[in-house]
């Protein structure tokens, strides 16, 4: 089994913010895999399959500063170990919707990355990264993070979440390495060769 955990901050007042593309990821997954997330325990979750493969769905329900005790809590209920999770989570040094996939590593500064690592001591998970950019000069990134997208980035940024479902379902069932040769690559521009 696969555990896919979507990262972001609870409540409906963080629910259309930059911080929880990953949880936004994570309810687009379910909805086109027929997956049922409900609450139960530190986070709402659902199984099923995507193909043939078994897969758990979870969107913890702690601060993403302080989630990787529920993370280590749902690898544990599962009997999985770090090398059959993946975390969705937004970045800030990737342009606006750009993807990428990464098996394992630092946390970049990513404060929910940082407190996965050191709970469960290991940088052996996969991570898909979506771009959410830099804010303007002299904007503070923790309130450019906890702030709503735009009108104009909201259409960018729907089709990077399904784009990263896809790319969801390409790793789950090609590997990591079919996933990122797939998908670490950037779209030519208008004008590119």
């Amino acid at each position: 089994m696969r555990l896919i955990v979507g990262l972001g901050n609870p409540g409906a007042a963080y629910a259309n913010t930059r911080h929880n593309i990953g949880v936004w990821t994570l309810q687009r997954a379910a909805a086109r895999w027929g997956i049922r997330l409900q609450q139960r325990g530190p986070a709402y979750r659902g199984s099923g399959r995507v193909d043939s493969e078994e897969v758990g769905l979870a969107g913890p329900l702690d601060w993403m500063n302080v989630t990787g005790p529920a993370v280590k809590a749902l690898l544990e209920d599962l009997a999985c170990s770090p090398a059959n999770l993946i975390v969705i989570h937004d970045d800030l040094d990737l342009e606006l919707g750009r993807l990428r996939i990464k098996r394992e590593g630092g946390a970049g500064g990513h404060n929910g990355l940082i407190s996965i690592l050191t709970t469960l001591g290991t940088d052996q998970f996969c991570r898909l990264k979506i771009g959410i950019g830099r804010p303007a000069p002299g904007v503070d990134p923790a309130e450019y993070v906890l702030s709503a997208f735009t009108k104009d980035e909201v259409v960018a940024i729907g089709a990077s979440v399904d784009r990263t479902v896809q790319a969801l379902e390409c790793l789950v069932i090609e590997g990591v390495e079919a996933a990122m040769n797939r998908f670490n690559i950037r779209d030519k521009q208008e004008g590119d060769e």
